[in-house]
């Protein structure tokens, strides 16, 4: 299979992650955009270091992964904070949320 069309997957799933952080209120919802969003550049990274022939994308997809588990034990976190204080992870009140 010719690499490129992994990276044309990635940009089509980084795509559809953007516009769930742009577009959804629900905090849980664009979460997974952006967990969407790294996974895309990760299929990136690693298409173009097969293209090239290198293993340094596939070493920094292997960190980005690791950022990644980290920011969803953080962000899961903040999420469930905030709804047992607000009971409600909408992200349309953002006032709410200040002191």
């Amino acid at each position: 299979m010719n690499p490129m069309n992994y990276v044309i997957l990635a940009s089509i799933l980084f795509a559809i992650g953007s516009a769930a952080v742009l577009l959804r209120r629900n905090a849980i919802v664009a979460f997974m955009g952006v967990e969407l969003m790294l996974n895309a550049a990760n299929l990136s990274l690693v298409a173009f270091a097969r293209i090239h022939d290198q293993l340094d994308g596939q070493v920094m997809a292997f960190f980005v992964m690791v950022v990644a588990a980290a920011e969803v034990v953080v962000g899961l976190a903040i999420i469930i904070a905030v709804f047992r204080a607000r009971q409600s992870i909408s992200l349309d009140e953002p006032a709410e949320l200040k002191g």
